[in-house]
């Protein structure tokens, strides 16, 4: 009998130490492209394009302070997002979550390469 309290509770431990109790942050896409699909714009249609050098909104170079700034200013719109291959998915999260705090704005992220 003693045993078995020895080994429940070693299981116990493993499971209390395995296990993470945090929650995971959630980003939402919507994927474009594909069979023709039109992208519904009300407002103003911006384009992001990141690289793996460089992040540009509407063909002009951004950083990420700036590009927050830019992306709140906007009250209506729909932002494109398009990866380059060489683009990490670090750099596609943080874009995804500055773009979450601008209001007006529907993200869709492209498609290709």
């Amino acid at each position: 009998m003693t045993s078995l309290i020895d080994v429940i509770f070693l299981l116990l431990l493993f499971f209390m130490l395995s296990s993470t109790f945090s929650r995971f942050a959630e980003v939402e896409l919507s994927a474009g492209g594909g069979q023709g699909a039109a992208v519904a714009t009300s407002g103003e249609l911006l384009f992001l394009r990141l690289t793996d050098s460089a992040t540009t909104l509407n063909g002009a170079p951004v950083s990420q302070d700036a590009l927050q700034a830019r992306l709140e200013s906007y009250e209506e719109g729909t932002l494109l997002v398009s990866i380059t291959s060489a683009a990490t998915a670090q750099a596609l999260t943080d874009v995804l979550v500055i773009a979450k705090t601008a209001p007006g704005l529907t993200v869709t992220v492209l498609e290709g390469s």
